[in-house]
């Protein structure tokens, strides 16, 4: 089983590569893993990404391409991968297909995590961070026991920058903005298996296999 996950941010997809991972017995590749790899190894590509990222730049395609081929070298692959975070644009969806191609791998299927704005919105501006634990809340669905403090150690809860309104309405745009041109070369090629990311974890879980004939 070799599949990508697309969703745009806040509709759970780490959630859903978590599970599916463990359910369908494949590693779970993950561009932000591979990052955090390379700059903790000191690779490189690691020095070379975070001499743009230091600047706050974006990591041009031909680093993060690389990054990805070096992964496909490593054994684990063999029976299925589950990639999350790549591709971000047609430019890398074309290199893929083109690795694919020189590995002799078929891609399975793009799995499409769908939600409605507005509920995204709700769901990443909710969510509240303890900044010394690393605690994760949300004011709604899992608010803290007592209000705007962390249950562990009692430090007051932080709201993380990437999720106030107006960064999270921009990080939607860029999604679609970046993302509806890949979903449209994958359907084109009648991989697309759209999902319906407003359920619950489990229920999105058990769609996305029953449409992968798991």
């Amino acid at each position: 089983m070799q599949l990508i996950l697309m969703g745009p941010p806040g509709v759970g997809k780490g959630s859903q590569a978590s599970v599916l991972s463990k359910k369908l017995n494949i590693p779970h590749i993950s561009t932000g893993d591979m990052f955090r790899k390379h700059f903790k190894e000191n690779t490189s590509l690691g020095k070379l990404a975070k001499s743009y990222t230091d600047k706050g730049l974006l990591v041009p395609d031909e680093v993060t391409n690389q990054m990805v081929e070096d992964r496909f070298l490593d054994s684990d692959i063999k029976n299925g991968f589950l990639l999350d975070g790549f591709p971000r644009n047609l430019a890398q969806a074309k290199f893929l297909d083109e690795l694919f191609e020189r590995k002799g791998i078929k891609l399975t299927a793009a799995v499409d995590i769908t939600a409605d704005d507005k509920v995204l919105v709700k769901r990443i501006t909710g969510r509240r961070v303890c900044p010394t634990c690393g605690a994760v809340y949300h004011i709604d669905n899992n608010p803290p026991k007592v209000a705007g403090l962390c249950d562990n150690d009692s430090t007051p809860l932080i709201q993380r920058a990437d999720d106030k309104e107006e960064t999270v309405l921009n990080r939607l745009k860029v999604y679609k903005d970046e993302t509806f041109p890949i979903i449209e070369y994958y359907q084109n090629q009648n991989l697309v298996y759209k999902v319906d990311g407003m359920k619950s974890i489990d229920e999105v879980t058990q769609t996305i296999l029953k449409a992968l004939g798991e």
